[in-house]
């Protein structure tokens, strides 16, 4: 039960944090060139350069301006959404197994941990099957 709340948090986790990058990208890209004729009760959100409000993210990041900053809603929730998503992946994911090598031990007989080619040395083995001679 607890992995199947846990996939629906990162599902949630993942939509918030879709919808607070589209709102970021709404934005900050709302508008492209506009006449500042039209628009000078819009002084605290734009850019003047050679008369026009430029709000493209693109042309204010070329021309090295300041932008203006996210609203608070937007930085909420990707919180919310990074929140939601640590617990979830936490749910969601299976348990976690011994790596360690004392739990390698466990799972092995000695023989499966020694079954490994060693240093090939002749003489050693020979005398174990051919004895003493010369």
């Amino acid at each position: 039960m607890s992995k199947v709340v846990g996939q629906v948090l990162v599902v949630v986790a993942i939509l918030a944090l879709v919808h607070a990058a589209f709102s970021t990208y709404e934005r900050m890209s709302f508008h492209t060139l506009t006449s500042s004729s039209d628009h000078n009760q819009l002084i605290d959100e734009r850019c003047v350069i050679d008369d026009y409000w430029v709000t493209d993210l693109s042309t204010l990041k070329a021309l090295s301006r300041p932008t203006t900053s996210l609203p608070t809603s937007i930085i909420v929730e990707a919180l919310i959404s990074l929140g939601l998503f640590i617990p979830g992946i936490a749910l969601s994911s299976d348990s976690l197994e011994d790596v360690t090598y004392r739990g390698e031990l466990a799972k092995r007989s000695i023989d499966d941990q020694d079954a490994r080619m060693g240093f090939m040395i002749p003489s050693k083995r020979g005398r174990a099957i051919f004895g003493d001679r010369p």
